[in-house]
């Protein structure tokens, strides 16, 4: 997969996305809306079974207690955690769509350093151009499609 000015283009084809409201930087930084430029490799798959089916074989179930830890001070930093949780973090199980489907990437992973960035995932958008927070975001059906072909490990390149 390969993020361009026109889209994400992935299997000969262009999926209209969004990204970071902070543009794309070299130097990420938590909490900036910036989308890290690199080679990200897809470590993870999460989807929402009260929502839609399993999206791919190694895709994992997101339940009640799951989140992510966003907090720079916290040993679990840019790692999935579960409820309760005593330090700052997103819901993985929103009331929203925007995560019924989650690709992980490995930005800042597994070994995070703190305050360079979490949570950087490719996910279902808002709505067309709608800016994130530094995730990649998709039509609905393009995501799952894309979610449906990739393999544990595929490349994500952001120039």
């Amino acid at each position: 997969m390969v993020l361009t000015r026109m889209g994400l283009r992935f299997g000969g084809r262009m999926f209209p996305c969004s990204i970071g409201k902070g543009g794309i930087v070299t130097d990420k930084r938590e909490g900036d809306g910036a989308t890290p430029r690199g080679i990200h490799r897809i470590v993870g798959m999460l989807y929402r079974p009260d929502r839609m089916g399993r999206p791919n074989g190694w895709a994992m179930p997101i339940g009640p207690r799951d989140l992510w830890s966003d907090d720079v001070r916290d040993p679990a930093y840019n790692h999935q955690v579960r409820a309760p949780h005593g330090f700052s973090h997103e819901h993985l199980r929103r009331s929203d769509p925007l995560y019924d489907l989650i690709l992980l990437t490995d930005w800042n992973w597994p070994d995070a350093r703190p305050g360079q960035g979490s949570a950087i995932f490719m996910h279902q958008w808002r709505r067309p151009g709608y800016p994130t927070e530094g995730c990649i975001a998709l039509r609905r059906d393009h995501l799952r499609l894309i979610a449906g072909q990739i393999a544990e490990g595929t490349r994500l390149i952001v120039p």
